[in-house]
Order: C-alpha cells, then structure tokens, then sequence
C-alpha cells in the first residue's frame, strides 16, 4: 500500500462519541415525544459523530460523479455500448441529466470527474482531469488494471473529496457513470462475500434474460480464472473493478479523514464502500447509504454493511441521483437538531421529562 493510502486508512477516526452524546442528550429534551422523529433522531446522532460536532450545519452539499469506460462491455454484457458513457456525461456537463435537476433542487453543487473515459474531453474545462487511464481493461480477458493503477484510482479518489471540501463542500453526494460498471460491481461483491454471481448480478441497463445470463457466466468465469483475494480490496479492484469505483472508494476515505459526512449512492456506490471498508473498517459508521436499489444483490450488500438505506424508491439509474435525493433529508435532520426549541425554550416546561 502506498503512503499517501496508508496515511489515509491510518487516519480514518471513529465517530466522535462526545458529540454524539451531546446530540441525544438535545434530542431528549427538545420539545417532543420521545423517539417520535424516529430514524431522523439517530441520523441527527451519526452526523453529529461524523463531524464532531453535536449541533451540526450543512450549508454547501456537493454531489462528486465519478465517471469511467469498462472493457468488459466488448462482452455484451449492457443493452447500451461503451460509448453511451461518454454521452451520458456530456448530458450532466450539458445540464440535461436527472441529476442536474435532482442536485438543483436539493441546492447542490455538482462535480464530474474523469477517472478512466476512453474518450478524453481536453476541451471540456468543467470535466475535472483525474484520470487514471483510458478504461479498464475487459476483466474476461486480462486483470481491469495493474495494482499501481488501483492505488492510483483510490488515491486520487481521497484527492478529489479533499479538494471539493477545501473548496467549500460539507456534505457529498457520490455517485458514478459508467456503461459495465454493474458488472464490475457485481464481481467485486461476489469476491468480497464468496457467493456465485447469480445471487448479485442483476440487469444493469435493463438487459434480457439471455443478455443475464452472459453477464453471470463471465463475471463466475473471471472470480475463477483470476482468483481475487476477498481479503485484499485492492486485489479484487485491480483484477474486476473500475477506476470510477476505485475512485469512489478513495472519495469515502477523503471524506471520513476530513469528517464530512458522505451519501452512498446505489448498487455501484455500494460496492465501492464494500472495498472503502475493506480499507478501513472504522469507515462504515461514517457512511449514511442514500435508497435501496431494485438491483438484485444490492439488499446483500447492504446486509453485509449493517446498512440501513434512507430510502426505497427503486431508483437504479446511478449518476449519483439517489445520494442526492438524499441531500435534503441530511440537511433537515441537521437542521432539526440545531434549531428546534427545548421543552424549557418553549415554555412548556411542565411536559419536560
């Protein structure tokens, strides 16, 4: 593991029980039922141990799509080409995308960034220039990438988050494009949890039954061929991940070091924070896991994390649209804990428990 990543997974910090204290002590003296905001209180807590702090604000929410090219779409493993990647993100950097909208009412800032485009947008400026290389290699035929360029992709993942937030960001929104990438974060669960591919491997862009089935013999074919250690993340990046969800990865550990909270987007998100704590197992309680993707194996995932998602609205279009659905719910939380009166502020003191 190389420095810069080390340093990073040694400073992953557990939540800050102080603050978290602090924060249920408030709830149970604002002017209310006890536990009557249900699930909003204990996320209350969980942001108040993310940031340290017990009356948390989020006033700068930014949504980070990572986006990438996979080789293994050669295998016709998508109803969609590797080149729909490349359109689908000049329609976010065009504004045309549902997570422009989504992140614009949620009063977020977006942030692309290149991690592995085949194609690369020199003229596009707002594209942000992380690339790792142009695509993962077809994980059927050879390894996605070396292990330099999987640390490279984590690495710059941790830059990117700490850039954003130097910039101003409080609160991230992660998500992903990229045409194959449920195939690679299908086999990247299969070697992390030991199970077949068909108990993940779902229909990704809405392919048919035959289409399925391919995508379950090549994804079981490359676990056997390559033999990814489920133990080392890093591994099983480099031999059947994306350098989208490499990035991803590092983008979670970014986060954590900085104590901003960070929104797990869907089914590709969630692989990726499989991996993140792999890295750094402290990492887990840092996350907040935006819905429940209807991809089959995301509910595995998610069991696996002790993840319990804000919502299910059977969101799976990526783009980091569920994570930033999610936005508003965080920043209510926050503001419920911080604004709302006390039983003594409220003059009702003779209900006060």
């Amino acid at each position: 593991m190389q420095t810069y990543l080390a340093q990073a997974h040694a400073g992953i910090a557990p939540l800050h029980r102080p603050s978290m204290d602090t924060a249920l002590a408030r709830h149970g003296h604002l002017a209310k039922a006890p536990g009557s905001l249900g699930r909003l209180e204990a996320l209350g807590v969980q942001l108040a141990g993310i940031t340290a702090n017990p009356r948390p604000k989020f006033k700068a929410p930014a949504v980070l799509v990572l986006v990438a090219d996979h080789g293994v779409t050669a295998q016709g493993v998508s109803s969609y080409p590797g080149t729909a990647t490349a359109r689908m993100v000049l329609n976010v950097l065009s504004g045309g995308a549902a997570i422009n909208a989504i992140a614009k009412e949620a009063g977020a800032r977006i942030v692309v960034a290149d991690f592995g485009l085949a194609t690369f947008f020199a003229h596009r400026r707002e594209l942000q220039n992380w690339r790792v290389a142009a695509g993962a290699h077809d994980f059927s035929q050879e390894h996605a990438m070396s292990r330099g360029e999987a640390e490279l992709a984590v690495e710059r993942g941790i830059q990117v988050a700490e850039r954003e937030i130097q910039r101003g960001a409080d609160l991230l929104a992660l998500g992903e494009i990229g045409i194959g990438n449920t195939t690679s974060a299908a086999a990247i669960t299969c070697a992390l949890l030991g199970v077949p591919a068909a108990l993940i491997t779902g229909r990704g862009t809405g392919i048919d039954d035959q289409r399925l089935a391919r995508k379950v013999s090549i994804i079981d074919a490359a676990l056997a061929r390559w033999t990814p250690d489920g133990k080392d993340p890093l591994d099983v990046l480099a031999k059947v991940g994306g350098f989208e969800i490499g990035g991803l990865v590092g983008a979670f550990l970014g986060a954590s070091l900085r104590r901003v909270p960070a929104i797990v987007d869907g089914f590709v998100a969630t692989a990726a924070a499989l991996l993140a704590c792999g890295i750094a197992p402290a990492l887990r309680e840092s996350l907040i896991f935006a819905h429940r993707s209807p991809e089959r194996g995301h509910a595995a995932m998610l069991t696996a994390l002790g993840a319990e998602p804000l919502l299910d609205f059977k969101i799976r279009l990526g783009e980091g649209s569920g994570a930033a659905l999610a936005i508003p719910i965080v920043r209510t939380t926050a503001r419920v804990l911080d604004e709302m009166s006390t039983f003594d502020e409220a003059g009702v003191t003779q209900f006060a428990r």
